[in-house]
């Protein structure tokens, strides 16, 4: 049985996936760890909550011990925008915090899940169909940590036998928490404003491709990944995903059949729009589908149906 530990389970992914996980693994099996308290009560109370700072490596350990954890989800991280204002703030929480979870996964035999990004690939890079190996020079300091991330996971698989693994995610849109600073946070908030105003002013260009994932897209691929035979994996730390790429001319059309008056205008943010137009349009996921069997249940016309009657039951708007 699966004894799992979450570190920033209170973001925009922990907070799903831990109830997602308490479902199916038993909720006194996953513990919720954040550097807050301050989170959302079905997480707090369905099942254990410590306070972790992961940059804090003996508290980590000690959690470890005192759960019986045998496989650590390591979510802490600071996304794209937030880092470009404080890049020294990013690094060490992406950085040390990874290399403290490593070591802590080192030393007493766990296995180690870390999401990667579409933020690892630069301007160099192939942009459509991105192939899972190609160059990698981002230019944010979040893309540098996560590129790091992948070859020092995959080192301490290599080096020390440490079962890690991990996926690229691109974008992730969800109706239940809020995103978390990153550029393609314009995805979740053009459905929440649709909902509530019939409006949205997108800080990303029109024309602006990107991949996105819905997050019960988001869920299955990480248990598919933790629960996949190691046999079979051979990138483990960096694989494409792909569901929909899409830019928010798509993503309005598709509103516009749900709600017709909705108006998408834009207001361009040149900082993240700099990093939208060196990340892909599209992955090429064929080494996921390959050797864990991926395959998205959501495009974008089932994420939209599925969002706005979402968000119209939660904001009590339709």
């Amino acid at each position: 049985m699966k004894k799992i530990m979450l570190t920033g389970c209170l973001g925009q992914i922990g907070t799903e996936l831990t109830l997602h996980l308490r479902d199916r693994y038993g909720s006194n099996n996953v513990l919720a760890t954040d550097c807050s308290i301050k989170g959302p009560s079905e997480v707090m109370e369905s099942g254990p909550f410590e306070v972790l700072d992961v940059l804090n490596a003996d508290r980590m350990a000690e959690l470890c011990d005192k759960y019986k954890i045998n496989t650590i989800i390591h979510l802490a991280a600071i996304l794209s925008a937030v880092g470009e204002k404080n890049p020294q703030r990013a690094f060490d929480v992406n950085m040390i915090g990874l290399f403290n979870v490593l070591e802590v996964a080192r030393e007493k035999h766990l296995q180690v899940f870390t999401p990667s990004s579409i933020a690892v690939f630069g301007k160099s890079t192939p942009q459509d169909m991105t192939p899972q190996d190609t160059i990698q020079r981002p230019n944010t300091i979040y893309g540098v940590t996560k590129v790091a991330g992948e070859l020092l996971s995959d080192y301490y698989y290599t080096k020390f036998g440490v079962d890690t693994r991990g996926i690229r995610l691109p974008g992730i849109i969800s109706h239940m928490a809020m995103p978390g600073g990153g550029t393609t946070d314009y995805a979740v908030h053009i459905f929440y404003e649709a909902v509530k105003n019939r409006r949205y002013t997108s800080f990303i260009a029109k024309g602006t491709k990107m991949d996105m994932i819905y997050m019960p897209d988001c869920l299955k691929a990480i248990t598919m990944l933790l629960e996949a035979d190691p046999a079979r994996l051979q990138h483990r730390n960096s694989f494409n995903i792909a569901s929909m790429s899409v830019a928010p001319e798509d993503v309005a059309k598709e509103i516009k059949k749900h709600i017709p008056d909705f108006e998408l205008t834009y207001d361009v943010d040149p900082v993240r729009q700099a990093i939208a137009e060196s990340w892909p349009n599209r992955m090429d996921d064929r080494c996921a589908r390959e050797e864990w069997d991926w395959e998205p249940d959501y495009d974008l016309a089932a994420t939209t149906k599925d969002m706005l009657e979402r968000l119209s039951a939660k904001l009590n708007a339709g």
